[in-house]
């Protein structure tokens, strides 16, 4: 029923900026927490950002903070992630996250999570 669907992703150099967006359906997305995840070539899931219901209070990987930005508007039911002064590092697949409990974890295995496919990012040096 939720169907989560990322677009965005793409190449960039070092330095540059991308945006991510997450087209949700099939869920009260206003009621749901929202959040990024990603995971790069031979690495683990790992979270990136997040952002709750309701009160719209956001976290961030310590690895991403002051770069990345998370956001939502639930009126188009949209996720979004703006990336800036990307780096070699932030290369990975990037995953949207929704989840009922009105915060996504900071881990892959919470309950009821539901997850979209997925976007690549590319950052070149």
């Amino acid at each position: 029923q939720v169907q989560l669907v990322e677009s965005g992703g793409g190449l960039v150099q070092a330095g540059g900026s991308l945006t991510l967006s997450c087209a949700a359906s099939g869920l009260a997305f206003s009621s749901y927490g929202m959040g990024w995840f990603r995971q790069a070539p031979g690495k683990e899931r790992e979270f990136v950002a997040r952002i709750s219901r309701y009160d719209y209070i956001t976290r961030y990987a310590d690895s991403v903070a002051g770069r990345f930005t998370i956001s939502r508007d639930n009126a188009k039911s949209s996720l979004y992630l703006q990336m800036n002064s990307l780096q070699p590092e932030d290369t990975a697949v990037y995953y949207c996250a929704a989840s009922p409990w009105g915060n996504v974890p900071m881990s892959v295995d919470g309950t009821g999570l539901s997850w979209g496919k997925g976007t690549l990012v590319t950052v070149s040096s």
